[in-house]
């Protein structure tokens, strides 16, 4: 499982998690919601070990992502997707998606290329595994950006907005991936401000407001009136979200 344990985080003077506690179990769906600023990118930055943690702890399977050596071994185990997709352009989805199983778990080639190829053919993506990333949609290059995650097998998936920066036709695409991902019994975390899609696919949700957890909740408690609704605070932001 992911054990996040009292983290704490900040840049500079600015506090960003502030005593974070929150277990994810093996096929579990954690929706992550909060504002603006809530912290959210932040602990998903963290549980990969993008981010260096001020105080507390972060294991995966065990290992704490604060030691080099066992952060490589938590890399191993979870995979993740960013909002800005972060392909290498000069290399074709197949070579995006085969790169580190290869460099990282020292697969054949041959044999990572395959299953690239099957792993594009399972998002709709067959016919453009040769391509590069320039000539693919912006709903596109995220779905390689899924593959890419999945190639490693990991047993965590981190999702940080990964359709923020999609219109709504591409932000379909990647959600019904997704909710296939999950409906298979994937592991996810997922930050996103789509609202009904987290009600949608999620065993529970997490609210973060100013760096700390303010509510963790089974997501049918969770949008209950009688459940997360009953904090302020998060009926204003589902107010919000709504009429946007």
């Amino acid at each position: 499982m992911i054990r996040i344990t009292d983290v704490r985080k900040a840049f500079g003077a600015a506090t960003v998690l502030d005593g974070v506690t929150l277990t994810v179990n093996p096929g579990e769906v954690v929706t992550i919601l909060g504002s603006s600023g809530s912290g959210k990118s932040t602990l998903i930055r963290c549980i990969n070990g993008l981010e260096k943690l001020n105080g507390g702890s972060i294991t995966v399977d065990d290992f704490d992502v604060s030691k080099p050596r066992e952060l490589a071994e938590a890399r191993k185990r979870s995979g993740t997707v960013f909002q800005l997709f972060n392909l290498y352009p000069h290399k074709t989805a197949v070579e995006n998606i085969a790169l580190a199983p290869v460099e990282v778990l020292k697969r054949p080639r041959k044999d990572a290329e395959e299953e690239a190829r099957a792993l594009l053919a399972s998002v709709g993506l067959a016919e453009r595994a040769d391509a590069y990333p320039a000539q693919l949609s912006g709903g596109q290059r995220q779905r390689v950006g899924i593959c890419r995650a999945l190639a490693m097998k990991p047993r965590y998936l981190l999702l940080d907005e990964v359709t923020s920066a999609l219109d709504p036709e591409m932000t379909a695409e990647v959600l019904s991936i997704l909710a296939k991902l999950a409906s298979e019994g994937t592991t996810m975390v997922f930050v996103t401000h789509e609202i009904e899609f987290a009600r949608q696919i999620s065993d529970r949700v997490v609210f973060l407001e100013k760096g700390r957890l303010l509510v963790d909740l089974p997501t049918e408690q969770f949008f209950a009136e009688d459940g997360g609704m009953a904090q302020p605070r998060v009926a204003q932001f589902l107010s919000k979200m709504r009429k946007d």
